[in-house]
């Protein structure tokens, strides 16, 4: 089995190009003892893959250069030599910007029995949900019936953010970058407010959603929209930070918030956190949102892009607000 890869051929100094990757074509051979041999279905895209990246010393390794790179993937197998895994079976791996590839059997996770399509779980059912999951419940601390503001409310993290916290009883309030994903956040999702970020005073437009302030900020973006979020905070509000999109590809550091010292006076909590620091939750996550789906209550929506070749292009779109939901790849089962 042959598989077309992606490799990383040079580090963008600010919005990455196509000209930083490469496709390559390996040979994988075939699975030795205790492995399987995997086709992969969907890749999944992610803003965090941007820090990656860069050559410096993060929470996660840096991408290597002439490398083929990594990321959420689900697929296939296609041979096993491991007992208990077996032919066709789902699994999901980290194998990702690839066609296929060859590993231990202890380097994938089979899904069992789906309970959504294959995709999903590199969305609402994966990393993306997860994440959304725990920043409100970990995070966050969300309590029913509270104020809520997201950010970046329409992409794959924040769509299913600002779903849970409706299902919670509480008024949510979003953010998106035009016209079509306003429209999505409050006719599709529910939201009681949303605005487009482009239209200027931000504060006010928060306000205007939620004019008693807002309990729980899941920020998504950073920048100018923290520091937005910071001045419409209520009194012991928390702030999930979850990421900052607006900043991934700066080449220069961006100043911070001016209002911090609102944050003392009205005890507010700011928390950074990633989804491995609430892994104890993984199985209240999928037992809730698995149920919240199947029953109708939470929804998703993706973005797809076709091709192993247009894995690059689906990437970038991440920071040009090309995807409304989750943004994934989906490969040919014959390639």
């Amino acid at each position: 089995m042959k598989s077309r890869e992606v490799q990383l051929v040079s580090r963008p100094p600010g919005m990455p190009t196509r000209e930083n990757f490469r496709v390559v074509e390996k040979d994988l051979g075939y699975p030795g003892p205790g492995e399987v041999l995997v086709r992969n279905l969907f890749l999944s895209v992610d803003p965090y893959m941007r820090g990656r990246m860069r050559d410096r010393k993060s929470y996660v390794a840096p991408f290597g250069l002439e490398r083929t790179m990594t990321g959420g993937a689900v697929g296939q197998i296609v041979e096993s030599q491991v007992p208990g895994l077996f032919p066709g079976e789902h699994v999901l791996s980290d194998f990702g910007w690839r066609e296929g590839f060859c590993c231990a059997g202890d380097e994938v996770t089979p899904l069992g029995e789906l309970q959504a399509s294959p995709s999903a779980y590199l969305g609402v059912m994966g990393m993306p949900g997860m994440t959304a999951y725990t920043g409100l419940f970990g995070a966050a601390s969300l309590k029913d019936g509270e104020t809520v503001f997201v950010s970046g409310a329409a992409g794959a993290v924040g769509s299913i953010a600002g779903q849970i916290a409706k299902i919670k009883g509480c008024r949510v309030v979003g953010t998106a970058g035009s016209a079509e994903k306003v429209r999505y956040l409050v006719d599709d999702l529910g939201f009681d407010h949303a605005f487009d970020y482009h239209d200027g005073d931000l504060r006010r437009q928060i306000r205007d959603g939620a004019p008693e302030g807002v309990d729980v900020f899941f920020d998504n973006v950073g920048g100018e929209l923290l520091q937005a979020g910071i001045g419409a905070m209520r009194e012991s509000g928390r702030i999930a930070l979850c990421g900052a999109i607006s900043m991934y590809n700066d080449t220069e550091p961006a100043p911070g918030p001016t209002n911090l010292p609102r944050t003392i006076g009205l005890g507010i909590n700011i928390r950074g956190f990633l989804v491995r620091h609430y892994r104890h939750m993984r199985d209240d996550f999928l037992r809730d949102v698995g149920g919240w789906l199947i029953d109708g209550q939470l929804t998703y929506r993706e973005t797809v892009f076709e091709g192993i070749e247009s894995t690059p292009d689906a990437f970038i779109g991440l920071f040009t607000g090309a995807n409304i939901g989750k943004m994934v790849v989906r490969l040919d089962e014959g390639d």
